[in-house]
């Protein structure tokens, strides 16, 4: 079987992004989880911008120009990722990160029933079950053995099920923004959505920082080196999903997401020698179930 093209690209997605997390973790320490977050955004931008150039340079095709359409659904992928992450913070706070990750990976559900309410995606029974398996091993995964009432504590349900919202508008939005465009090939208008959203997002938390937390915001610049590194990593894992979002459904790109939670176990593992659960390894097989079973889909 032929693997399409946007698998590859959310392969690639999930890699990054492993390796994003790893440098960002580090960051946390330094600058705080404000100045930690906002990296992703400033020093990604003008990776993003980078990759647009070498990209329309290369093919010699002009950069689309966005319209209302582009613009609105856009913004609404941004402004709904700053805020999936800041809910994501305050439910991490609140509760432990198992319980915290059963409910932020339930967002390739979400995304599958807001692609089908705004966007007119078709979904066949076949990919929905697909969608099910997989979030179900992030379940087995995630939560520990005992009592399951912090999992639907009224507080941890609504902030994990709001935070999974949040990112679930972000996907949508970011699918909305490419298909909106005028023109472009099928990364050209990843590439130009993509510095949009970086655009949006880093003018938003810069003021943000700027008015309430500006020690944050000075210390990522002392630390520039680490922040690049999370910066090129962050822009390269978004770039790989945008291209994704720009050929499929954003329920299956975030779908097939989820094989980033056994690579973090398996560098888990091995990195920093933790030890794997019976538990875990299950949860594991059930998420590659899922995908597997999405990926058959798509043969």
């Amino acid at each position: 079987m032929t693997l399409p093209l946007w698998v590859w690209a959310a392969l690639m997605g999930a890699i990054a992004q492993t390796g994003r997390n790893a440098t960002q973790a580090g960051l946390t320490a330094a600058l705080g989880t404000a100045g930690a977050t906002q990296v992703r955004f400033l020093f990604g931008l003008p990776f993003a911008v980078l990759f647009l150039v070498i990209q329309t340079t290369w093919t010699g095709s002009p950069i689309p120009i966005p319209g209302p359409a582009t613009l609105g659904w856009t913004a609404l992928g941004a402004w709904g990722q700053i805020a999936g992450t800041a809910l994501m913070l305050l439910l991490m706070k609140d509760q432990s990160f198992g319980v915290a990750t059963a409910w932020l990976k339930t967002e390739p559900v979400l995304v599958a029933l807001l692609g089908i309410l705004l966007l007119g995606d078709h979904l066949t029974p076949g990919i929905l079950a697909a969608i099910a398996i997989a979030t179900l091993g992030v379940l087995i995964l995630s939560i520990r053995p005992g009592p399951l009432r912090n999992l639907f504590q009224t507080r941890a349900a609504a902030l994990g099920l709001l935070s999974g919202m949040g990112y679930g508008l972000a996907a949508i939005g970011f699918r909305g923004g490419i298909t909106a465009l005028p023109d472009g090939s099928f990364l050209t208008r990843a590439l130009t959505t993509l510095g949009l959203a970086l655009a949006i997002q880093t003018a938003t938390l810069l003021i943000w920082l700027a008015l309430f937390n500006r020690a944050a915001l000075v210390g990522s610049f002392r630390v520039w080196r680490s922040s690049l590194a999370a910066g090129f990593l962050g822009a390269f894992a978004s770039a790989c999903w945008f291209t994704g979002f720009s050929l499929t459904s954003a329920a299956n790109v975030r779908t097939l997401a989820l094989i980033e939670v056994p690579m973090a176990q398996l560098v888990a593992r091995l990195h920093f020698k933790q030890t794997t659960t019976p538990r875990q390894y299950l949860g594991m097989a059930v998420i590659l179930a899922g995908v597997a079973a999405l990926l058959i889909q798509q043969g």
